[in-house]
């Protein structure tokens, strides 16, 4: 059996069935479906009003959907926040990556998830900033993450480096999926190779990426399935080295729900 008989077999980590979301009389998604597995890149394409953002914010727990079902580890779930999707272990890296830009990467990396120094101290409320920036260390270190001044602010680096340091602090905190919502877009041609290579790392250590991108080249290069949607419906699913961007391109513009499985 080649590998990608045995991945496309695994099972899901997070699987969306029959999803329905409209808006006014809007119909933004119509039976769209979805799978993302554990240590996969997972890409979601489409043309403008596909129907990527609105599937992605069901998927995150921003939008409820009308009618579907959303299973994590094969049990249905009803999230009604992003709160509720990130205790599930998922992780969005939004377009803005909602960094602050006056911090460090480590205070970024523990933002609002503070560790607090043991005894009275820590009850007091102070934080354990070394502790912080040794593990995020650690996490940049296993990512092959390279940033000179872990002491320095974001607003300083590149964005190539904010990229990583939000693709980073999602990894850190995610134990079954990360969801980046084009994550190469305005940057530099080595700049995005990088990220491209941190995705593939961050899919490697075992967590699932669902990869939102309007790059075909980006895709092709990184994804090991990619599902496209065409007015809010999933018309195909390729694995990684079953099409090109001829093929993509056809299915984005011309496809049909025809397409069952994977």
């Amino acid at each position: 059996m080649n590998e990608n008989v045995k991945t496309a077999t695994r099972a899901p980590v997070m699987e969306a069935r029959g999803i329905h979301k409209a808006f006014g009389q809007v119909q933004a998604l119509r039976g769209a479906e979805f799978k993302a597995r554990a240590g996969e890149v997972t890409a979601l394409i489409g043309d403008n009003g596909a129907g990527k953002s609105s599937l992605v914010k069901v998927l995150s727990g921003v939008y409820t959907a009308d009618e579907g079902e959303l299973l994590i580890d094969g049990k249905p779930v009803r999230p009604g926040s992003p709160q509720d999707v990130r205790a599930y272990g998922i992780e969005t890296v939004y377009q803005d990556l909602a960094l602050a830009g006056d911090l460090t990467p480590y205070e970024n990396v523990f933002m609002g998830r503070e560790l607090r120094r043991s005894g009275v101290l820590g009850m007091l409320g102070v934080v354990d900033r070394g502790r912080m920036r040794d593990r995020t260390e650690e996490v940049f270190d296993a990512l092959n993450v390279r940033i000179k001044d872990h002491k320095g602010r974001v607003a300083a680096l590149s964005g190539g480096q904010r990229q990583s340091v939000a693709i980073a602090r999602a990894a850190m905190w995610a134990s079954h999926l990360v969801m980046m919502d084009e994550p190469t877009a305005a940057l530099g041609v080595a700049q995005t190779q990088s990220v491209l290579e941190l995705i593939r790392r961050v899919a490697d250590s075992g967590i699932g990426v669902i990869l939102i991108s309007h790059n075909m080249t980006d895709v092709l290069e990184v994804a090991d399935s990619i599902q496209v949607l065409r007015l809010g419906t999933r018309v195909a699913t390729f694995r990684r080295g079953e099409a090109t961007v001829a093929d993509l391109v056809k299915e984005m513009t011309s496809g049909k729900s025809a397409e069952v499985n994977s």
